[in-house]
């Protein structure tokens, strides 16, 4: 059976997340029912993550296994057409080794959080980004992201219903920049990690908001991690402002696509 890579874009907010679920709306299981309209049922699709509901995705990668030998373009194409109105796409699609996974094959996984500074609610935005009431001391954030880097015992900043077998992971890069828009000014995290505990990604970003806010100091970043507790986590942030922005694998699957 030839094996497919997909890379996929979605809007999170209609789904309750990626992975397949029974009475409600998820990204899988719109991708598997267009399938199914391609070829006979049922198919099981893999991801190289689960997002959370309301999660959203520029370049999640999935493979699919079909009885056909599709050409990668009228694949992508009649998957879309099969998609719509759910705001998921296909925007490439590779032929790939039958060992191939989207999950065990990667390498890494790329995240991005946006963060929305003005007290007006966001309009054009809404449901893309956190809004927050209020300017923030990047310095202040920077000096705090950086306790988080490298190898550490993440149980702080992981939710208490994570199946992960260890909270021990390895941050390799956590940055946040400025950006002027047409909302606003915005903060983005950009997070690189082979791979990242349930909520993690929104329990730092929530934690360095309080940095700065100044209601937390840099260094209560680096007590908080120290800790290995998860009521030393600052708030939890929503998410609408995440985005899996990216997986890396030994060689890119979608090259010359």
């Amino acid at each position: 059976m030839p094996r497919y890579a997909l890379k996929v874009e979605y809007h999170g907010a209609p789904f309750s997340g990626w992975q397949r679920q029974k009475a409600q709306p998820s990204v899988q299981g719109a991708i598997e029912t267009a399938l199914s309209r391609l070829e006979p049922g049922p198919h099981s699709i893999a991801a190289a993550g689960r997002t959370d509901t309301g999660v959203h995705a520029l370049a999640q990668v999935a493979h699919c296994d079909l009885t056909r030998d599709w050409s990668p373009f009228r694949l992508s194409e009649a998957l879309n057409h099969h998609l719509k109105p759910d705001p998921v796409a296909i925007v490439a699609c590779a032929h790939v080794a039958d060992d191939w996974h989207a999950r065990f094959s990667a390498l890494e996984r790329r995240y991005m959080f946006r963060l929305l500074m003005r007290r007006a609610p966001e309009t054009h935005e809404r449901g893309l980004v956190w809004r927050v009431p209020r300017q923030l001391d990047l310095e202040a954030m920077r000096e705090g992201a950086a306790h988080l880097i490298g190898t550490h015992d993440f149980t702080t900043f992981r939710s208490t219903i994570c199946q992960a077998a260890s909270p021990v992971k390895t941050l390799d890069m956590l940055e946040i920049t400025a950006h002027e828009t047409h909302a606003g000014p915005e903060l983005r995290f950009a997070l690189r990690a082979r791979s990242f505990l349930h909520n993690q990604v929104r329990s730092f970003v929530g934690t360095l908001e309080r940095v700065g806010a100044g209601s937390s100091r840099p260094d209560d970043v680096k007590a908080a991690l120290e800790a290995r507790n998860r009521a030393a986590c600052g708030p939890v942030c929503p998410p609408q402002g995440l985005y899996l922005a990216g997986v890396t694998y030994p060689v890119d699957p979608f090259a010359g696509s």
